[in-house]
């Protein structure tokens, strides 16, 4: 009988202590003093776009989104010259119609480019940050590539040393925000994820579960989570934001009612392709 008794405390530790690593491993923090402000906005996706006229991340997708009173969401790479480009896509054909990477460029050759058969170029953080300096706040996405994950946080950081504007970052990469967090501790940071299984991002399986799931949330405790809305039931989502408290941002909100659901649940939404306030 003591045998079994002891079995069962092993067992029962056993199952706590995964519990308890579990429990640290998707941690992440809240009420960090960033997100009062932020909580008050809704951010238009890579800019108020309206394509083909108006391209994603470009200088007038995000006036419009200005003009409206709305913060904007926008992705930033680093190039081999240490520019700062507003850009979603490593790869530049999607969006210019040209071949290779654009963290291969130099601003130079970057500002030769044309956005979607557009007159407009791919802007540099620094004209988009002049922008918004005393306008709306700005969610930041770092992309990372090809191992750039410092070298990326680090010229980030020191731009936004001496802008006034309100932000906070985020990317889906953990080692940036790691990095962030390591150079910049008062910045507001986010984790961004989805259900990397639906996807063909090209990844092991091992990673794809650990990013959906947030299991490398450790490296960086990050502020908020913004989880793709369409795969927003996930459990390790849910368990974070229910035990840690940390707060969900939503993206991408296509429709009033997914944006009254992601509201109600006091979410802060990323959105595009309609006009929130209608």
């Amino acid at each position: 009988m003591k045998s079994v008794f002891r079995a069962v405390l092993g067992t029962t530790a056993a199952a706590a202590a995964v519990c308890g690593l579990y429990a640290l491993s998707i941690r992440g923090s809240r009420n960090h003093p960033d997100l009062e402000l932020l909580r008050k906005y809704r951010y238009a996706h890579r800019g108020y776009h309206d394509k083909p006229q108006i391209p994603e991340n470009s200088l007038p997708a995000f006036r419009r989104a200005i003009e409206r009173g709305w913060g904007a969401e926008l992705d930033v790479h680093l190039l081999k010259d240490g520019t700062l480009a507003v850009f979603h896509d490593s790869d530049l054909r999607r969006c210019t119609g040209e071949s290779g990477m654009i963290e291969d460029l130099t601003l130079e050759q970057m500002k030769q480019l044309h956005l979607e058969e557009t007159d407009e170029q791919i802007p540099t953080f620094d004209e988009v940050l002049a922008l918004f300096e005393d306008a709306t706040p700005l969610i930041i996405e770092l992309k990372s590539a090809n191992g750039n994950h410092n070298a990326l946080a680090e010229a980030v950081c020191r731009r936004l040393d001496r802008y006034s504007g309100s932000f906070c970052i985020e990317s889906f990469d953990p080692r940036v925000l790691h990095a962030v967090r390591k150079l910049r501790p008062g910045i507001c940071l986010g984790q961004l994820a989805e259900n990397f299984f639906h996807g063909d991002e090209p990844l092991p399986v091992w990673q794809k579960a650990a990013l959906s799931n947030l299991m490398l949330n450790f490296l960086s405790v990050p502020d908020f989570i913004a989880y793709n809305f369409a795969d927003s039931k996930n459990p390790s989502l849910q368990t974070c934001l229910k035990l840690w408290g940390t707060q969900e941002v939503s993206w991408t909100i296509r429709s009033k009612a997914d944006l009254d659901a992601c509201e109600a649940l006091g979410a802060i939404p990323i959105f595009e392709k309609f006009d929130p306030d209608l």
